[in-house]
């Protein structure tokens, strides 16, 4: 019963974590830019993002 109830919680904290990731990326903020476009060349103001 704990085990699962662990799992249960991991699964939870992991599924959260990936939707926060999904919206950065849906709003411009993903990790390979990080709002610095020296890392990304400038390809994050090409999509539209305002940095």
């Amino acid at each position: 019963m704990g085990t699962f109830l662990v799992g249960a919680v991991l699964a939870g904290i992991v599924a959260l974590i990936i939707r926060s990731m999904i919206r950065d990326k849906k709003n411009g903020k993903s990790i390979q830019c990080g709002g610095d476009c020296r890392h990304c060349k400038g390809h994050c103001t090409e999509n539209g993002a305002d940095h």
